[in-house]
């Protein structure tokens, strides 16, 4: 089934859904979840696995959006590892990291639901 921009929109509500959970841990609002840095487990990560993998896997921005989204990730857990001992300033400050990350990843998103369109 080809995918829609519905689809699109979908992942990127992921995406603030992983930022809003990684604020929420540096706050001390919640506890961290080793799931929400597994890309298997994490919602972005697995909608890349089951949505693009599976039909458009060999293109080279779907390959780029699961490596920077492993790279989100990776800088979230070292983030919340940084939190948990005590770096709580240092660790608030990375956020502007995951914000860097994420507008990589919009910009691939962008990219790909442009690219596939025209296919």
């Amino acid at each position: 089934m080809p995918l829609t921009s519905f689809d699109f929109q979908q992942a990127r509500v992921k995406q603030v859904l992983f930022k809003s959970r990684l604020r929420s841990v540096l706050y001390g609002v919640r506890e961290a979840e080793a799931s929400l840095f597994q890309p298997n487990e994490n919602p972005l990560g697995q909608w890349i696995q089951t949505a693009l993998h599976p039909q458009h896997g060999t293109h080279p921005e779907v390959r780029a959006l699961d490596h920077t989204v492993r790279q989100m990730l990776s800088a979230g857990q070292d983030l919340t590892t940084r939190y948990q001992r005590g770096q709580i300033e240092e660790a608030r400050t990375g956020l502007d990291k995951i914000d860097a990350f994420a507008n990589q990843i919009e910009v691939l998103l962008l990219s790909l639901e442009r690219g596939l369109a025209l296919a």
